[in-house]
């Protein structure tokens, strides 16, 4: 296959030359995700930044479900909705608990042992180790303590002759840890918003329904995702009011998750004095540090859940992402793991088929350490380069050609 170089911003990379000059008449597609721009999508990154971390329950929270549900209208997603649901929020923790260092392995967050020691992992809840003042002060209402309204947000491009079954794409909007939330889940939110908007783009027709759904609350425990099953699942694939030709819950036929996308720099490695030694702590272990660069092995990962009653059509939706990346992606591959966890598709998977896409594997590399920024201060837009921001924008080429596929979209 031939190739063409083009520039997106100070990164040159690679596209295949046939998807470059190919006609929107001939590969609907390829028109999609031509459409895809990786300033805009930092654009949109960049936006939700400055809600700060977003904590669920907060103003900073409210404010940024506001701004997301604005852009989706601009985008021209008009149809917005929101879902409302109680959340009681736990007493508050030791803070020695979630800020002591944790090594990969069962015991600590899911991460694997298999090759030894990893990076130490924990959440951040110390907002003095933010070091921007600015930051600090957006990020300092905490959490509020007891029951409360909480609100995700999500709107719905009709399908034109299958209206009566859906293709959930989503992400989740809050974070945690005192920093931005660039990455957990800026990016994914970046991501969903920016295929709403192509999708709700002039002339684009699709036969499914398809619903951009911003999760709330994951950070606490899929509370967000796990309301609106609780709520809709029984009201699935029913016409309102009856002979309408409306469906105001299509079957799903489908729900594709998005958490974390940009950090895949690779395993921890030691971090080394002048001398060329390791640094050890104060315990003797060798400390371990983030490759400062994406790898050249960065890959996106497409995972479903073996243990789900719906396993098989969850990892063939799999396959077929992978497949769309294959075709229609322009840098990184794809790959498919059978060991989706802690993700807002979790909730659905023995309802529908559901899949999640993220930098990394989420049992064995995440709980390993292989994102120094996850829940951390250092989770911040300045702290990623294009590199980084182009996994994401790989992610988005890889799903929205696969939905586009799915849903059967046309441009007029």
């Amino acid at each position: 296959m031939k190739y063409i170089s083009i520039l997106a911003g100070s990164l040159a990379f690679a596209i295949p030359a046939a998807f470059a000059q190919a006609p929107a008449a001939a590969d609907p597609v390829a028109a999609l995700v031509s459409q895809l721009d990786l300033e805009k999508y930092k654009a949109t990154i960049k936006g939700l930044t400055k809600f700060g971390d977003r904590r669920q329950g907060t103003e900073r929270n409210r404010k940024a479900l506001d701004w997301i549900e604005a852009q989706l209208k601009s985008y021209g997603c008009v149809n917005t909705e929101r879902l409302r649901y109680d959340f009681t929020e736990p007493a508050v923790r030791s803070p020695a608990a979630p800020q002591a260092a944790r090594r990969g392995g069962p015991a600590g967050q899911g991460g694997s042992t298999l090759f030894g020691s990893r990076a130490a992992t924990g959440v951040n809840t110390d907002p003095m180790l933010q070091a921007d003042e600015r930051l600090r002060a957006l990020n300092a209402e905490p959490m509020p303590v007891g029951t409360s309204k909480r609100e995700s947000v999500y709107c719905t491009k009709i399908g034109a002759t299958r209206p009566d079954e859906m293709y959930i794409v989503s992400a989740h909007m809050d974070g945690i840890g005192f920093g931005e939330a660039a990455n957990d889940d800026g990016s994914g939110t970046a991501l969903v918003m920016e295929l709403a908007r192509i999708f709700s783009g002039p002339g684009v027709e699709t036969e499914r329904s398809i619903r951009f759904v911003l999760w709330n609350n994951e950070e606490t425990g899929l509370n967000g995702a796990r309301a609106y099953v609780e709520q809709r699942k029984d009201l699935q694939g029913i016409e309102s009011p009856k002979g309408s030709g409306k469906y105001p819950e299509p079957k799903w036929v489908g729900v594709i998750q998005h958490d974390m996308m940009m950090w895949d720099h690779g395993m921890p490695i030691p971090k080394l004095d002048a001398a060329g030694k390791p640094v050890l702590d104060e315990k003797g272990q060798a400390i371990y540090v983030s490759p400062k660069e994406q790898r050249r092995e960065a890959d996106v990962n497409i995972e479903f859940q073996i243990g789900s009653k719906q396993a098989d059509a969850s990892a063939k939706l799999a396959w077929t992402l992978h497949q769309a990346n294959g075709k229609y992606a322009t840098n990184y591959p794809a790959m498919v793991g059978p060991h989706m966890t802690n993700t807002d598709s979790v909730p659905f998977m023995d309802l529908a088929p559901a899949i999640s896409l993220r930098e990394n594997e989420r049992g064995m590399h995440i709980g390993s350490g292989w994102n120094p920024n996850w829940h951390q201060p250092s989770d911040v837009y300045s702290t990623y380069s294009d590199k980084d921001f182009l996994l994401g924008l790989n992610a988005a080429q890889t799903t929205l050609a696969g939905v586009a596929q799915l849903a059967g979209a046309r441009v007029k």
